[in-house]
């Protein structure tokens, strides 16, 4: 098990669709190893493979809900249905979220409430999850990244403004920029 670097927004790698995992081997299964442990260290409730330079359609995710019942696993090359969107006003805490590709920001963003992820698990096995929540905003969040959009892609003024601002800011949005969890900086 190691820890992987975290890239930043502005590598290539999060700005593109991401490739099928064809192989469920043992590589596959050091590197899902590899990404909770990133993810634990960062921290974090979600990873996706684009995050740590890996061009793949997996995710995973940790997360205990407020009955205290976890929610743990990989999903390999996923699908996701959504419910439709609320029309309710964008609440500033409850629908706030933040990306460890996006580090220090967080900004509130509309999401479905209820989901229906599909997807193989480490084994090739196929799994269907309905969630809703916060769990199903941690799977819409990291099946985006498996399609090359940043949460920050999608916000709506005044919120986009102000993360291109940060963006901008720290110098992010192009590529060469990451961070190991465990650290108290971020490189370049």
């Amino acid at each position: 098990m190691r820890i992987r670097e975290i890239v930043i927004t502005g590598e290539p790698v999060l700005h593109r669709p991401a490739a099928r995992v064809e192989r469920f081997d043992d590589d596959l299964k050091d590197l899902v190893t590899d990404m909770f442990a990133t993810m634990e260290l960062a921290p974090g409730v979600g990873l996706a493979a684009p995050q740590i330079g890996k061009n793949l359609a997996l995710f995973v995710y940790d997360w205990v809900d407020e009955n205290d019942q976890q929610h743990r696993g990989a999903a390999i090359n996923p699908t996701i249905m959504l419910e439709p969107l609320s029309v309710d006003p964008l609440d500033e805490y409850e629908d706030s979220e933040g990306c460890l590709s996006v580090p220090g920001e967080r900004f509130p963003l509309r999401r479905s409430d209820r989901v229906t992820l599909t997807a193989s698990d480490i084994d090739g096995h196929e799994f269907t999850i309905e969630a809703e929540g916060w769990l199903a905003r941690i799977f819409q969040h990291e099946y985006d990244h498996l399609l090359g959009i940043l949460y920050v892609d999608r916000l709506v003024e005044p919120y986009f403004a102000d993360a291109t601002a940060a963006i901008q800011r720290e110098g992010w949005g192009k590529p060469g920029f990451s961070w190991l969890p465990g650290r108290d900086h971020l490189e370049g």
